[in-house]
C-alpha cells in the first residue's frame, strides 16, 4: 500500500519590480485618504493661522466665537442637507428662515408674544414652508430648482410685508439666554443644539431603515420604487425637515442678534450649501452625510476666522465661501462619479 504523494507548497516573494501590497489595500488606503481629506485640510488651516497669528487665533474668545457665531449657518447646512441627501434641492431654507426670524419679532416684540410660544410659531411656519415646496415638487412633480427658487422669493416677499422693510429690535432677553449667552466650556449653548440635530441625523441616516429608504431615493427613484420604498413619502418628508431646522436657524440668528431684518438669514444659503457639498468629500465619501457637513461647517468657519484675524475685508470671506462651493461641488461629483458607473 503506498502513500499519498504530499504536495509541498511555495511561497514566493514578490519580485524587485512588484510591489508587496494588493490593489484592495491599495483601494483601502486611498478610501481612508479620502475620508480624512478634509480633516486634514483643516487641521493644516488651523496650524497656519496659528503660526500666522499665534496671541489670538487659539484664543479662547476666538475658539468660542467661530463655534458660537457659525452656528446659525451650521443649522442651515443642516437643513440643506436633508433634501440633498434624498436627491432634491431646496434653494428657500434663507427665506424660510429669515422669515421664522421675523415671525418672532414680529410675535414678540409688536403683540407682546411670550417668545418661546413665538419660536414655536415660527418652527410651525417653517414646517409649512417645507409642506408648500413638497406640493410643488413631489406632489406636482415640478423642477426642485426652479420652483424652490420662486417660493423663495415669496418666501422674502412675506419678509419684507412682515418686516415693513425694516429692522426690528428689541426681542425679548430670554432668547438670547436660551441660545448665544449661556455657554458650557465656553462656547454658547446654540452650538450644542446644531450638534445634537447633526448627531441625530448621522444616526438615523446610518443605522435606521428612515436613512436607508432616504439612501436608496437619494440614488435612485425609479430603483427605490420598483424595490417597494415609498419614494414620495420620503421626499415629503426631506422637504418638511428641511423647513422646520430652516426655522430653528431663523431662531438662533434672533437669539444672536436680539433683532430680525428682511434679509437676516439669506446670506447663510450659499456658504450653508458649500457646506453640504464639501462634507460629500468627507466621511463617507460619495455620500451626502451629516458628520461631513458638521466637519466643512468647522473648516469654512475657521477659514473665514482666520482671514478676519488677518485683517481680510468683507469680500475675502465671499470669495473663500465662493470657492470654497465651486471645488465642493466639483470634487464632490468626482468621488461620487466611480459609483454610479
Amino acid at each position: 500500500m503506498t502513500s499519498a504523494p504530499t504536495e509541498t507548497r511555495q511561497t514566493s516573494s514578490p519580485s524587485p519590480g512588484q510591489s508587496g501590497a494588493s490593489p484592495a489595500s491599495h483601494r483601502s488606503v486611498g478610501r481612508y485618504a479620502e475620508q480624512a481629506a478634509l480633516p486634514l485640510a483643516w487641521l493644516a488651516l488651523v496650524v497656519v493661522f496659528s503660526i500666522m497669528s499665534p496671541d489670538r487665533f487659539l484664543s479662547t474668545g476666538n475658539v468660542s466665537s467661530i463655534l458660537g457665531s457659525q452656528s446659525i449657518l451650521f443649522m442651515l447646512a443642516l437643513a440643506a442637507l436633508i433634501p440633498s441627501m434624498v436627491g432634491d434641492i431646496d434653494l428657500s431654507l434663507g427665506a424660510t428662515g429669515a422669515l421664522a426670524a421675523i415671525v418672532v419679532a414680529v410675535l414678540n416684540v409688536q403683540h407682546g408674544v411670550p417668545v418661546g410660544i413665538a419660536c414655536l410659531v415660527a418652527v410651525v411656519v417653517g414646517a409649512a414652508c417645507g409642506a408648500a415646496n413638497a406640493l410643488f415638487v413631489v406632489l406636482l412633480k415640478t423642477e426642485p430648482f426652479i420652483i424652490t427658487l420662486g417660493t423663495g422669493t415669496f418666501f422674502t416677499g412675506l419678509v419684507f410685508w412682515l418686516a415693513q422693510s425694516t429692522t426690528i429690535v428689541g426681542v425679548s432677553g430670554q432668547l438670547a439666554d436660551w441660545t448665544y449667552l449661556h455657554q458650557f466650556l465656553n462656547v454658547p449653548v446654540q452650538f450644542y443644539y446644531c450638534l445634537l440635530i447633526m448627531l441625530v441625523v448621522w444616526y438615523v441616516a446610518r443605522f435606521t431603515p428612515i436613512g436607508m429608504r432616504a439612501l436608496f431615493v437619494g440614488q435612485s427613484r425609479e430603483v427605490a420604487v420598483l424595490s417597494g420604498i415609498k419614494a414620495t413619502r420620503v421626499r415629503v418628508g426631506g422637504f418638511v425637515i428641511a423647513g422646520t431646522i430652516a426655522s430653528l436657524a431663523g431662531v438662533l440668528y434672533v437669539g444672536t442678534t436680539g433683532s430680525a431684518g428682511p434679509s437676516s438669514v439669506d446670506s447663510y444659503l450659499l456658504p450653508a450649501y458649500a457646506a453640504v457639498f464639501l462634507g460629500a468629500t468627507s466621511i463617507q465619501p460619495g455620500r451626502f452625510n451629516a458628520l461631513g457637513t458638521g466637519m466643512a461647517v468647522l473648516f469654512l468657519a475657521t477659514g473665514v476666522a482666520g482671514l478676519q484675524l488677518l485683517g481680510a475685508q468683507d469680500f475675502a470671506q465671499q470669495l473663500f465661501y465662493g470657492a470654497a462651493l465651486v471645488v465642493a461641488v466639483t470634487v464632490s461629483r468626482l468621488v461620487r462619479r466611480p459609483a454610479t458607473r
